[in-house]
């Protein structure tokens, strides 16, 4: 996507510049994209990550729903709405929007992903299988005649059948396929591999004769081979390019979004109604905390004393949570146990409580850390309680740990086996979110809300206290009915 050599300076101090010689205001004819033109208009920063961002939170909600084990239909819907959300594309009969803006978003989006994730097998292969998806959802959901006219703009090289021909085939098409055929193309049966599998269409000298309702199998399977092709190449130009060195560290985080999803950023309390206070938290900790805060909680209350990564994991869970700067310095004292002396709290550990809540040092707003912060930031080492449980315990503590913390909320060691597999194959986010439902009877797949993942600790807590709150409001109109 970028230059190797000879690398315009950026216009602007926040703006990168793509490559190839195209001409700017590249124009997209339809809203379906086999992306295999790179973006050659110059970029803000912003737009660069942002756009990635944002596409990224579609990829990694398709492959939780893959691992969840979702209905494609479910998982249509959950995708539907998420690109609404996200990155919407309107059709080209849309008039009140901007339907260039949408699509170059969508266009500039997917190549800023494909720099991120063809560094490995693992990576190309898991990008691969979430775009496939969203290609196949969108292509589904397309207008027919937008569709029709993107299917006729390809270079696949496939052969029209001549009415001619049909006649004199007319038998062995109706075996293979009862349906009209009209438009029925012909193609080496190695581009239809699955049509063949299936017995879905006539095969001769070598070559399938595909029906119009078949022909998808044939977009999916160019856009699929295109695109493993492209990130080959893309991973092998990837060690050479000269690229400005605010570049890497994006593609570099946005290389972890598969892991934990991708959140929004927590920094400021909730505005969930009640305050917060220090004699709430013990209470609140046993129905809306995950269980990386449960387990930090339940270590401070045992060992009255948490390390400093713990501290300042579990300091900034709360102070988004909603308590106030002089309700956590009580919940810390307390928390601390009456062997520690206010002389020696007051020394050692105010001053970093209040700095966390930008009240010391540079004053800045420190933001609560999100589930992709805690699995890839500081590992916990030996007597540290901060990290992810299921990325950072055993499997045998896990087991346990899961029984003894959620087992009065639901969880059962009949539930033990599917939370196991999905952390064993490194979804560690989708196992959270699996424990929501379980242990506010969600069913399978409803996810936090709307099929979306855990991607954040406040996410959690937040949702779960909203379901709190809409039970006791459904509760009391219940009885004021009666």
């Amino acid at each position: 996507m970028f230059r190797s050599r000879e690398r315009r300076a950026p216009t602007d101090s926040h703006t990168v510049n793509s490559n190839k010689g195209l001409a700017y205001g590249y124009k997209y004819p339809h809203r379906l994209n086999l992306y295999d033109i790179p973006p050659v208009e110059d970029i803000t920063l912003e737009d660069f990550e942002v756009w990635a961002i944002d596409r990224l939170r579609i990829l990694g909600e398709i492959e939780s729903s893959l691992v969840r084990n979702r209905t494609y239909d479910e998982m249509r819907n959950v995708t539907t709405k998420q690109c609404k959300k996200y990155l919407p594309l309107n059709s080209s009969s849309a008039t009140s929007v901007d339907r260039e803006e949408e699509r170059r978003k969508d266009h500039v989006s997917h190549f800023v992903l494909r720099l991120a994730f063809c560094r490995s097998e693992e990576l190309r292969r898991r990008f691969v299988k979430a775009e496939m998806m969203l290609f196949r959802v969108r292509f589904e959901t397309d207008d027919h005649s937008e569709r029709e006219s993107f299917i006729q703009s390809l270079n696949f090289g496939w052969m029209p059948v001549d009415e001619e021909e049909k006649k004199q085939l007319q038998a062995e098409l109706v075996a293979a396929s009862p349906a009209t055929f009209l438009s029925l193309r012909q193609v080496p049966w190695t581009r239809v591999p699955d049509l063949v599998e299936k017995r879905r269409v006539f095969l001769k000298n070598g070559m399938a004769y595909v029906p119009a309702r078949e022909q998808s199998s044939m977009v999916y399977q160019e856009f699929q081979t295109n695109l493993e092709k492209q990130l080959q190449l893309t991973a092998k130009a990837l060690p050479r390019l000269d690229e400005d060195g605010r570049i890497l560290p994006i593609l570099e985080n946005l290389s972890q979004g598969f892991i934990a999803g991708v959140p929004s950023e927590y920094s400021s309390p909730e505005g969930s109604g009640d305050a917060v206070t220090a004699d709430m938290i013990n209470d609140m900790s046993q129905k809306h905390f995950p269980l990386c805060m449960r387990n930090l909680h339940d270590t401070l209350r045992k060992d009255r004393h948490l390390k400093h990564y713990g501290r300042l994991q579990y300091g900034l869970f709360l102070k988004v949570i909603g308590l106030s700067i002089e309700e956590a310095l009580i919940f810390w004292r307390k928390g601390f146990g009456g062997t520690m002396t206010d002389d020696k709290f007051n020394k050692e550990y105010r001053y970093n409580i209040r700095h966390s809540f930008g009240l010391e040092g540079k004053r800045h707003n420190y933001p609560a850390w999100s589930c992709q912060q805690i699995l890839m930031g500081h590992q916990p080492g030996v007597q540290e309680s901060h990290g992810c449980p299921f990325r950072h315990f055993s499997s045998e503590n896990l087991d346990t740990a899961l029984l003894s913390t959620f087992g009065p909320q639901g969880v059962t060691s009949n539930d033990i086996p599917e939370i196991m597999s999905q952390v064993k194959s490194t979804h560690y986010h989708v196992a959270c979110t699996r424990v929501f439902e379980l242990t506010h009877g969600l069913k399978k797949g409803e996810g936090i809300g709307g099929g979306e993942s855990v991607t954040h600790p406040n996410q959690y807590a937040t949702r779960s206290r909203e379901l709190e709150n809409g039970n006791k409001k459904s509760g009391d109109a219940m009885l004021v009915d009666t």
